[in-house]
């Protein structure tokens, strides 16, 4: 299983950033927050993996495979750093997971039968809820 500590630092650009948020006049002066910025396809991960890294659905990951992450949340830089890589790894083990085969399956001809009882009866009472019709 490939981590983040498997992948060399230059693959993974970091950058300080700004973070909004409380601590008065000292967050307008000093950058603690981090941005991760992670090529997908420049990366020496296996194929397979990075296949699996650009399939997951989610909104870290852009469409031009990179996987961008932004750490503001703790007000000390090396904190965000952390985070940030934690977030990066938890993303490259969610890729790496083998998912369940889906076995295909098809209700049993009592639960069928049982499902279309219900709704003709449930059709019974709202037919009886309406007014009759006068046949001439």
């Amino acid at each position: 299983m490939y981590r983040v500590t498997d992948i060399p630092a230059d693959e993974i650009y970091l950058q300080a950033i700004r973070a909004s948020g409380p601590g008065g006049q000292h967050v307008n002066k000093v950058s603690t927050g981090i941005h991760v910025r992670f090529d997908i396809d420049a990366s020496s991960l296996p194929l397979s993996v990075r296949q699996r890294l650009r399939a997951i659905r989610d909104r870290r990951v852009t469409p031009d495979g990179k996987v961008v992450i932004k750490a503001t949340q703790f007000r000390s830089q090396e904190k965000n750093r952390q985070d940030a890589l934690s977030r990066l790894d938890d993303l490259l083990i969610e890729a790496q997971r083998k998912r369940k085969h889906r076995i295909k399956t098809k209700p049993s001809l009592a639960s069928v039968q049982r499902r279309l009882t219900r709704k003709n009866k449930r059709g019974d009472r709202k037919r009886l809820r309406t007014k009759p019709r006068d046949e001439d």
